[in-house]
């Protein structure tokens, strides 16, 4: 869709010509300032935006998308899905392995692989996005620009923090997500539920046990915002479905409403408990 409001593209080459250029948060434009900073696009892009005047193209920064190292794996915000989904894995990082079916869910065109990103989707806080539902079940760390040259880092889920909204603010911009080594090498199970063989994700949960027995379970798209359920050893299942009826609300949107995505959560946590028990 064309943005036939927008005046102005900024392409900061450098950090020094990104600072002070954004006023909201990336990936939803700020109505007083109509400063927007774009990654992919894909969201932006898809619906009139009004109130924009300027857009801070991010990708003109060119942050490597993946960096390998001892202590883990660096995945830049301007990644797209298609080069998350083509990296090679290191045998000793099963985890990764979660990867082609967190990026399948989006359920999108190889078009919108090629543009989408991790830290736009992220940023976009829908319920259902799904490197949100990766970044989480992984222990993700975001590291965050502040607008005053500095950094700050919080998990991917205190950064998420309800449907559309996060904990950044005003001026800040999301620089990469690091998945420690630590959960990279865990033994993980992948479940999704959709009304539709194509349709948004009803429900995503996702198991992790780790080399010491400790049980993760992340809850996403069938609530607002990411829950995550630790346990130092596998869970008998009353403790579980107990662990899940904690959650406050469940999601309601045309894609599913409260009580299918409750149950079907049950049924895809119960089926991780006993895979990776």
């Amino acid at each position: 869709m064309d943005l036939n409001t927008v005046t102005a593209l900024h392409r900061p080459t450098g950090r020094a010509e990104l600072n002070g250029r954004l006023g909201g948060e990336p990936g939803r434009p700020d109505p007083d300032l109509g400063i927007a900073p774009l990654a992919g696009g894909t969201w932006l892009f898809s619906q009139p935006q009004p109130m924009l005047h300027t857009l801070v193209d991010l990708t003109a920064l060119g942050w490597p998308p993946l960096i390998v190292a001892e202590d883990g794996l660096e995945i830049a915000a301007t990644c797209t899905l298609h080069e998350l989904a083509g990296f090679t894995a290191p045998e000793h990082w099963p985890a990764l392995a979660l990867v082609r079916p967190c990026c399948a869910a989006l359920a999108g065109s190889f078009k919108i692989w090629n543009t989408a990103t991790v830290g736009g989707n992220i940023c976009l806080a829908l319920p259902a996005g799904p490197m949100t539902s990766l970044a989480v079940a992984l222990d993700a760390v975001a590291l965050v620009w502040t607008p005053d040259g500095g950094q700050r880092r919080l998990t991917v889920a205190e950064l998420v923090v309800g449907e559309r909204r996060t904990g950044l603010l005003a001026g800040e911009v999301l620089r990469s997500v690091h998945l420690p080594a630590t959960t990279l090498t865990s033994r993980t199970a992948f479940r999704r539920a959709a009304l539709t063989a194509q349709g948004r994700s009803g429900s995503v949960v996702i198991g992790r046990r780790d080399a010491q027995g400790q049980f993760v379970l992340t809850v996403t798209a069938a609530v607002d915002r990411p829950y995550r359920f630790a346990f130092p050893f596998v869970p008998e299942s009353v403790e579980l479905a107990a662990a899940l009826d904690r959650v406050p609300r469940w999601y309601d949107d045309p894609h599913g409403a409260p009580d299918w995505r409750r149950a079907v959560t049950l049924l895809l946590a119960e089926e991780i408990r006993a895979e990776l028990a």
